[in-house]
């Protein structure tokens, strides 16, 4: 009998990160492992830390307890330029575009590192087809499911190795919500790991490899995504309701 497959290590490792933002203790013990070349989802109700934990990963909160270990580097520390650098991008739930700019302006912006590799902006173009199309116009002018393109294609500009995105579908339409996922699917198909907080069950359903799921500021429940979508009982336990009935 053969020997199975050695599992890759995780590209992302929180190991006990508690965040205080002022006087609130907002995590209180996060541990988190991403797989190399997944779809981790970060589920839990609203208010329970899960926008805290993309935070701190990037810095702009600084954990005060624990480590973050991302592609064998520790980067608890580091300040949030040099994540950046080191191959994480991250589209926050506010998105995060110049309103005043053009779609390219944006996308200029976003390629830190030098001009837009035309390969790059072809594959982003045929993914979300309507970047294409207002490209000139002003990024204040599209419409919310636009704007949520363009956050996602500003992270996408360059080639990372982990994707940080707090809820691209929420109040999206399902035409666009299909849009999204499809995107995310090629993008983990070119080998990225991809962190996804989303409160869309279908979604974490059909993109989730595996799952963590939060409560109170802690992770109270790892696993396979698939392991979580077909037990009612654990997801009513964790989460408070089913995800048949969300």
């Amino acid at each position: 009998m053969s020997e199975p497959a050695p599992q890759k290590a995780p590209i992302l490792r929180i190991e006990g990160a508690c965040t205080n933002i002022a006087q609130y203790h907002i995590l209180q013990g996060v541990d988190l492992e991403v797989p190399a070349g997944a779809v981790t989802m970060l589920l839990g109700r609203n208010g329970v830390g899960k926008t805290t934990t993309l935070r701190t990963i990037m810095g702009l909160w600084r954990a005060h307890r624990g480590r973050i270990t991302f592609d064998g580097q520790e980067i608890t520390a580091l300040p949030t330029p040099a994540i950046s650098r080191a191959g994480i991008g991250f589209v926050p739930e506010d998105m995060g575009i110049f309103s005043d700019l053009t779609v390219e302006e944006n996308m200029t912006l976003a390629a830190a590192s030098g001009p837009l590799d035309s390969a790059r902006l072809d594959w982003i173009f045929a993914a979300f087809p309507p970047l294409k199309t207002f490209w000139k116009k002003e990024a204040g002018t599209l419409s919310g499911g636009q704007k949520q393109m363009l956050a996602i294609a500003r992270a996408m500009a360059e080639e990372r190795k982990l994707y940080l995105i707090d809820e691209p579908t929420k109040g999206l339409a399902p035409a666009i919500i299909a849009t999204m996922a499809g995107a995310l699917r090629d993008l983990k198909a070119q080998g990225a790991s991809i962190l996804l907080v989303e409160q869309n069950f279908g979604v974490a359903r059909m993109l989730g490899d595996t799952c963590a799921v939060m409560d109170d500021g802690r992770t109270v429940w790892t696993g396979a995504m698939a392991d979580l979508a077909d037990d009612t009982s654990l997801q009513e336990r964790l989460m408070g309701l089913s995800m048949e009935t969300a």
